[in-house]
């Protein structure tokens, strides 16, 4: 068996300040609320190899791993792929970035399969996934609106 989950969210953001703030690797950390740290490994192009560091989970235990990610500006999409898999056989995942009346639609592919020793099975990791991608796609957009409006204030000259 494995696992595959799709959650979007629409940003009332124009999408090159999606694109930018959510491709900034070394500022997840202020952008998504379950990463503590990212460490930019290596960088070739447009692929980057780097270490995603979580915040303690409730028993206290720091999840980490290395990940590859490759951007597309020109076709609007990202391809990631766990390189340390851990619990994994394999996690790959694709954003996708659309124009839409009123902003830019996000949209979030993962695809996985949970080693037989996980301590979870693809059934329980897809729960967890959907649930968290909603927490954290809502926390983005609310980010990249208020970055969005401060932007646009700021721009606005004073009479």
């Amino acid at each position: 068996m494995s696992g595959h989950t799709e959650n979007e969210i629409t940003i009332a953001a124009p999408l090159d300040l999606v694109w930018d703030m959510t491709n900034d690797l070394e500022n997840w950390p202020q952008l998504f609320s379950e990463y503590a740290a990212v460490e930019v490994i290596e960088r070739q192009g447009q692929k980057t190899t780097f270490r995603l560091t979580m915040h303690p989970d409730d028993n206290g235990k720091v999840w980490s791993w290395v990940s590859e990610r490759t951007t597309d500006r020109q076709g609007r999409n990202v391809r990631a792929r766990r390189v340390e898999p851990g619990p994994f056989q394999h996690m790959d995942i694709r954003w996708e970035y659309s124009e839409v009346p009123g902003g830019t639609r996000m949209h979030w592919r993962q695809d996985f399969a949970m080693r037989p020793d996980a301590p979870v099975d693809d059934a329980w990791m897809t729960d967890n996934i959907n649930r968290n991608s909603r927490v954290q796609l809502e926390l983005i957009r609310d980010k990249i609106e208020q970055r969005d409006r401060e932007r646009r204030s700021a721009s606005v000259p004073a009479n």
